[in-house]
């Protein structure tokens, strides 16, 4: 008992709690692993005088479960166990899809409960975790002329919540960091294992791992047996049973003790580089939140707050969306292609060390044969993998532009061969699919002295938040990559009806040599490689479902797949708004959000189906349409295959305003817009509608952009919204102020300037001359006057005549905002200035402007109201 006692204080337990753990359960690591989940954190504290632990030692990661209390299922002095007398009912493997309450209390679910409801599978999950941090230990390698640091006990744990991986990795840590390792001859001798041997960073991987394999194989002292430091096992069998492999040579592969070491030093250089690189120091900003749960497109100003990145989501001040309409300001693109540059060289670095490391991950495809290592997988190699690797790997599928994936292809595919390596292997598979648990905040402990000889150590409290898998962060890129497909293929002539070829027409055509064959798909260069990538995106998507498919299921497969992100008909999206305004809100949201982009057929049936000509559109655009069917211009093309790429994921959807696409299947030039009016404005929830053509100069030159909802040419909503649909934005170059940049500006730029810029709260200064009239009477009479437009075009007109293709996004919006509305047509009732309606709003302005007890309002708004009551009853309103 003394000497088990003694490892649980070296783990970091106190001699009482080691004593009391140890009546429960025999094993150690057992006894361990309780205490580090807290199971003993009530025992008294002792202290064992003339230990190396002195004194309170580093809880190594201990973590708490709030939401599971074990103390409900054991009592800490109680000592009966299950019926093998070991404890084990208490474990929960990290890959159960069980749910653990249940497993713990020897129930299983009935048939109706959810097989997949896993505690590992579940995003809501939050542990709390208290991580240590010591100085690290410096020493000077005989053959290494520089100073090396040791990797601490403390960065060997840090970013584990997972009790049963928590174990794995301080095992792992203890027996290689320590102790000796003996001759497995059974000789007597011995060889001693130091700290620097597997634990030293080193400058550059290369070096580590060099020197690994000179230090790995030990020669036996007395009887000159060869066997690994690392398993203590004799590594002349690997020798001789394989000669002709080439993965022989390499004594790391020897076995899955090593693997484990060499994956943990690895995925620690990568996680440290970038890191460093990407000015995330995570360790040096305290008792800051991170949000990593979502990524916000919002987040309230606070003054003390830096930009705080982790896991690839910003917190800190928003700056004003869009490009102004006015003014003389000149956008600074100065330092943009050094910037590119360097960030080039740092995805060099960072893709060659991704590179080395990945040599080391389990793999049964291995060039030359798997070996030991690959077959035996660590338990810790996991454990590395979901703390450290998708640290890296989430914060760059977070990326919101394919284009700079694109770009950055050196790092980006050996990401991709990262994924497709680990959803290869049985043993890790499952990995693609669990919540990556993420930190959601960081609390500080106060500074403990470690012992008289020892240096101080710093605790900290961590909370881990579950957040989108690897998969599901996956599923987004694999949209854009699939958007940016479809505008590479170019504008599609339609197809014709297949006819039938004469005998000389066949003739004509054989061609056994290939010479006179027109070559079909031909892409520019910077084409191809956008092409290429986005095909590498969606072959590592199918590989990681298969993987997935033959580990878990197709039944599981098929649930993980049902809850991604994906681009959904409208008219298939029925959402119910609830009883309460939060969940009505949540319906809302969800449905703009699957409802935002859509590929739809926007051409007008031909009436003469024999004449071969291109198709007519219902778009304003039509006739410059249709001169450039069936062009092909490569610069065009690819500008517009990134566009889609960024407005497929990224389109603003909320409770508050909204943005809708629609972009015609076989034309992607050809797209419309739907924008519903911000809160707080004359605008708010109308629907407003704009065609968007993608000229021949695209993106050196704007989109053409028109605003269609005018009454007919009869209302002026804005001074930037002309009654013939005219647009004054400066990014589309109709008003001075900052311009369109050729190869950097947006369409979703514009989209977002139109809603947040032009569709304002007092619009009547949106008008150069009236700009210093802030809340005055003609500002107040001009929203007002907009108002009644809005009531009867942008919501009445619409509502009994939806615009094409929106009719099924613009019903739904307003069934599931119904009660919101009516409140809304009251209250702008109630605030209505009694002025008859002009459709120019300058006209409002004026002295001699009419008022009457009856402009129509309250006529619009009473069959307004009646039609929303009979969207909320369910009916038809067509």
């Amino acid at each position: 008992m003394d000497k088990e006692v003694q490892q649980l204080v070296e783990m970091g337990a106190t001699v009482a709690q080691a004593r009391a753990a140890l009546r429960q359960y025999r094993d150690v690591m057992q006894a361990a692993e309780r205490i580090f989940e807290g199971k003993f954190d009530d025992v008294l504290e002792e202290r064992v005088e003339g230990t190396s632990m002195d004194v309170e030692p580093a809880k190594a990661t201990r973590m708490t479960t709030p939401e599971y209390d074990e103390d409900d299922d054991h009592d800490m002095g109680d000592e009966d166990e299950d019926e093998d007398g070991d404890g084990e009912e208490e474990f929960v493997a990290y890959d159960s899809d069980e749910d653990p309450v249940a497993v713990k209390s020897g129930s299983r679910p009935n048939v109706e409960s959810d097989p997949y409801a896993g505690i590992f599978f579940s995003k809501d999950r939050r542990e709390e975790v208290i991580e240590v941090e010591e100085e690290p230990e410096i020493v000077t390698l005989p053959d290494f002329n520089a100073s090396i640091k040791l990797m601490t006990q403390g960065q060997w744990m840090k970013g584990c919540p997972e009790g049963g991986e928590q174990s794995f990795l301080f095992a792992l840590y203890s027996q290689l960091s320590g102790g000796s390792c003996p001759c497995p001859q059974g000789c007597g001798a011995s060889v001693p294992r130091k700290k620097s041997d597997l634990f030293a960073i080193f400058p550059q991987f290369s070096d580590y791992v060099q020197r690994l394999r000179k230090i790995v194989p030990q020669t036996c002292p007395r009887c000159h047996a060869e066997f690994c430091l690392a398993c203590g096992e004799s590594v002349l069998s690997d020798k001789t049973s394989r000669p002709s492999s080439v993965q022989s040579l390499d004594v790391l592969f020897h076995c899955s003790n090593l693997q484990g070491v060499v994956l943990g030093v690895g995925l620690y250089m990568i996680e440290q580089m970038f890191t460093e690189q990407n000015g995330a120091a995570v360790e040096n900003k305290e008792n800051k939140v991170r949000v990593t749960k979502k990524r916000k497109t919002e987040t309230a100003a606070d003054p003390d707050d830096e930009d705080d990145v982790y896991y690839g989501a910003v917190k800190g001040k928003k700056q004003k969306g869009g490009i102004g309409y006015a003014g003389n300001q000149k956008e600074d693109n100065s330092g943009q292609v050094e910037a590119q540059a360097q960030q080039l060289l740092k995805d060099e670095k960072i893709g060659t060390l991704l590179t080395q490391v990945r040599t080391y991950l389990p793999s049964l495809h291995r060039p030359g044969g798997a070996r030991t290592s690959d077959y035996l997988v660590h338990p810790t190699a996991l454990a590395h993998l979901r703390r450290r690797f998708n640290y890296v790997c989430s914060s760059l599928l977070r990326n919101d532009s394919l284009a700079d994936m694109s770009d950055r292809s050196v790092l980006y595919f050996e990401l991709l061969e990262w994924l497709e390596t680990i959803s290869n292997h049985e043993a890790l598979a499952s990995m693609m699919a669990m919540p990556i648990m993420a930190i959601a905040s960081v609390k500080n402990f106060s500074t403990k002295k470690a012992g008289k000889f020892n240096s101080p150590i710093r605790e900290r409290t961590i909370v881990y938040e579950g957040s989108s898998s690897p998969r599901e962060l996956l599923e987004g890129i694999t949209i854009q990559a699939q958007a940016a497909i479809k505008g590479l293929e170019g504008m599609r002539k339609v197809d014709d009806a297949p006819q039938e070829l004469t005998e000389e027409q066949k003739r004509l055509t054989v061609d056994p040599k290939g010479k006179t064959k027109e070559q079909e798909g031909f892409m520019s260069e910077e084409n191809q490689k956008l092409h290429s990538f986005c095909k590498r995106i969606l072959a590592t998507v199918a590989n990681i479902d298969k993987a997935l498919k033959e580990v878990k299921g197709e039944a599981f497969l098929t649930r993980l797949q049902s809850s991604l992100p994906k681009i959904a008909s409208s008219a298939d999206l029925y959402v119910q708004p609830g009883e309460t305004e939060e969940s009505a809100k949540k319906a809302y949201l969800e449905w703009a959000t699957s409802a935002r982009f859509e590929y739809c057929d926007l051409s007008v049936p031909s009436k003469n189906a024999g004449e071969d000509e291109s198709p007519s559109y219902k778009f304003y655009y039509n006739t410059e349409a249709r001169m450039l069917a069936n062009s092909d211009i490569p610069k065009r093309s690819l500008a517009i295959a990134k566009e889609l790429a960024i407005l497929t994921m990224n389109l603003p959807v909320a409770w508050d305003s909204s943005i809708f696409l629609r972009v015609d299947e076989t034309r992607v030039d050809i797209i419309k817009a739907l924008i519903t009016g911000p809160e707080g404005t004359p605008y708010y929830n109308g629907c407003y509608l704009f065609d968007i053509f993608l000229g021949p100069s695209y993106n050196q030159a704007p989109p053409s952009v028109k605003y269609m909802t005018t009454n007919g040419g009869k209302f002026r909503f804005n001074p930037n919204l002309y009654a013939d649909g005219k647009v004054c934005l400066s990014l589309l170059g109709t008003w001075s102020g900052p311009g369109w940049v050729p190869g950097k500006s947006t369409l979703l730029q514009v989209l977002i300037s139109i809603q947040s810029m032009i569709l304002c709260d007092e619009p009547y200064l949106n008008e150069p001359g009236w700009a210093s009239g802030g809340g005055s009477p003609q500002s107040k009479a001009y929203s007002a006057n907009i108002r009644r437009m809005v009531v009867k075009t942008a919501m009445l007109g619409n509502l009994k005549n939806p615009p094409e293709p929106f009719a099924d996004i613009v019903r739904t919006h307003f069934r599931l905002k119904a009660k919101s509305i009516l409140a809304q047509l009251d209250q702008w009732l109630s605030e209505d200035d009694n002025k008859v309606t002009m459709g120019d709003g300058a006209s409002v302005t004026g002295s001699r402007t009419e008022t009457t007890s009856d402009n129509g309002l309250k006529k619009d708004i009473d069959e307004m109201k009646a039609l929303l009551r009979r969207l909320e009853q369910g009916e038809n309103i067509d």
